[in-house]
């Protein structure tokens, strides 16, 4: 085990740096494994961006979250995870701007997707439920944390039947782009070939999250830095690497739903490391150790779904450039929001 906190400055940041640079590669290869098996087990872009790569993008934010909440710092493990949140819904924004044919919200708009931004707009309300709750728990873990759980796989099985029995369709337009199989279901031996490829490379990005974790922990001491904005600055940004990664790289493949499917599914996967951060704090119920820089970063990133929902539903034609009012709104309310936190802690 390397012993971080006996580590220079010097040296735990460029652990950092390294263990993101792991993240950010491992993610290049997951999105084209992610791409494939959504066509291999015709689960579809949107399901499967949600389900199976935002998860496993996410291994290295929930080590993050997990670590610092076992270690007793509450606000970087909910910086993390929140901060995380609204860092990917900005990264849907620079996509828009790499997406020169058309506004990637309007290309990419899914019943699917519609039902993934609605669940994490719920989730995110819970913890905020919790925080404004009296004070309890039981064995240390507050009741909403189960009920975080149930509301995920719910919104799970919806976003399932959104996709098999369609009550509601985007209108169709020259610019859509539908989530049609590029190949041929697989059999079971190359979906589990898959699978396999898929589990070694989530493990690394786990392992890679550790040592930001425990890095991260340790350049907030040595520097004095708050450790909440530890986590919603440096360790929320770089865990959530993959995410821009496999953004862009399924944009550039013309994977739009799988694109925009991701970012909401692994947001709302995220919300997650709130229910396993306060299984890991012993103090006990994480929300009720939350500071109102916590709640701030909470809202900000329900304002900024609120924003990419609304483009999915309005579907601009005619933005600046290609690029809609959301993306344009939403790097605003990013920027905006970073700002104040830098200057509030």
């Amino acid at each position: 085990m390397i012993p971080f906190p006996l580590l220079s400055l010097l040296e735990n940041s460029l652990l950092f740096l390294a263990a993101g640079a792991v993240i950010t590669l491992a993610g290049v290869k997951l999105t084209a494994l992610a791409d494939r098996l959504a066509d291999v087990t015709r689960l579809g872009e949107a399901i499967t961006g949600a389900l199976l790569l935002g998860a496993s993008t996410s291994l290295a934010g929930i080590v993050v979250s997990v670590t610092a909440a076992g270690s007793g710092h509450a606000e970087m493990a909910v910086s993390n995870a929140v901060g995380g949140i609204a860092a990917q819904t900005f990264f849907i924004a620079l996509a828009d701007f790499t997406y020169r044919r058309a506004n990637l919200e309007h290309a990419a708009a899914s019943y699917a997707n519609l039902v993934h931004g609605t669940t994490l707009m719920a989730l995110l309300c819970l913890p905020l439920l919790a925080h404004a709750a009296p004070a309890v728990d039981v064995f240390g873990v507050h009741p909403v944390t189960p009920v975080l759980v149930v509301a995920y796989l719910g919104g799970l099985r919806l976003a399932s039947y959104a996709r098999d029995e369609p009550m509601w369709r985007p209108k169709q337009t020259v610019e859509t782009r539908e989530d049609v199989p590029a190949e041929l279901p697989g059999t079971i031996g190359s979906v589990v070939a898959l699978g396999g490829r898929y589990g070694v490379l989530a493990i690394i990005v786990a392992g890679a999250g550790f040592v930001v974790a425990r890095t991260g922990l340790a350049i907030a001491d040595e520097t004095g830095l708050d450790a909440g904005l530890i986590g919603a600055v440096l360790t929320g940004v770089v865990t959530s690497a993959p995410e821009l990664v496999t953004t862009l790289a399924a944009v550039r493949r013309g994977a739009l739903t799988l694109a925009v499917g991701g970012i909401l599914g692994g947001n709302a996967f995220d919300v997650l490391f709130l229910a396993l951060a306060d299984t890991a704090y012993r103090p006990g119920s994480i929300y009720h150790a939350m500071t109102g820089a916590q709640v701030f970063l909470i809202v900000l990133a329900m304002l900024m779904t609120t924003a990419l929902l609304l483009g999915l539903l309005r579907r601009e034609t005619h933005g600046i450039a290609n690029v809609g009012f959301e993306s344009a709104l939403i790097m605003a309310l990013y920027a905006g929001g970073l700002v104040i936190l830098i200057l509030a802690w």
